[in-house]
């Protein structure tokens, strides 16, 4: 029994990185595609990088299965997702089934402050999209998509176009071109010219014509080599 006594120490020191520091750096990672689809992440080697115990890796990568960004396979381990192309195509379905109408109830719902909000929001957008900075530009872009369900006012509704949205943020993270988001800002700004003029039909238009131009931009043919050096990629 004493010998469980360092182990639990080493998972529980004060200044580790907690779970949710690392599956966000694993997430950026997988975005910034230094972690191709199908790596091998090693508990060894994540610990080594992350200078914490094993359960708090394990713990991390439960969330971060629990999100679809890491598959856990019995007497395998822990691998990087690689979404298939029908699982993609779901998601796009699932969005247009979606999205398009929720548009249209916020462009109904939508309050000056709200409009204020989204104008803020995408200049936030377009300095990313011009300053390469392809991360955030990624992170914002799927924010404007959550900010109109938030102003359409339907709680159901907002949590489906969330967890679609993380599921498209992985795809495009892994299989996007390197340098782009995929999601054009161009695109929000006719999206939010709609609100201004008022006009649902035209708002549930443009997202239809936004979400089949991202679906239709993504190449799902990445492969991994399985060989990323976790250690060289995580540690600071």
């Amino acid at each position: 029994m004493g010998n469980l006594g360092p182990a639990a120490e080493s998972d529980t020191r004060d200044d580790e990185l907690d779970e949710e520091e690392i599956v966000e750096r694993i997430f950026e990672a997988i975005i910034d595609q230094r972690l191709p689809p199908g790596t091998k992440l090693s508990e060894a080697a994540l610990c080594e990088a992350f200078g914490v115990g094993r359960m708090r890796i394990r713990q991390s990568l439960l969330l971060l299965a629990s999100r679809e960004v890491v598959d856990l396979l019995p007497n395998r381990g822990a691998f990087v997702a690689s979404p298939t192309a029908e699982q993609a195509r779901e998601v796009f379905e699932a969005r247009l089934m979606i999205e398009p109408n929720v548009a249209r109830l916020a462009v109904e719902r939508a309050s000056d402050a709200n409009l204020t909000m989204l104008e803020q929001h995408l200049r936030l957008e377009h300095d990313a999209h011009h300053g390469n900075k392809r991360r955030d530009a990624i992170r914002l872009s799927g924010q404007f998509h959550v900010l109109l369900a938030e102003i359409a006012g339907n709680t159901v509704a907002l949590r489906m176009v969330k967890e679609l949205v993380t599921r498209t943020s992985l795809i495009i993270g892994i299989f996007g071109s390197p340098g782009v988001s995929n999601c054009r800002d161009e695109d929000h700004d006719e999206i939010f010219g709609a609100f201004r003029t008022r006009d649902r039909d035209l708002a549930a238009r443009l997202m239809v014509d936004h979400l089949r131009y991202i679906q239709t931009h993504i190449e799902l043919s990445g492969m991994a080599d399985g060989t990323s050096d976790l250690v060289a990629i995580f540690r600071k």
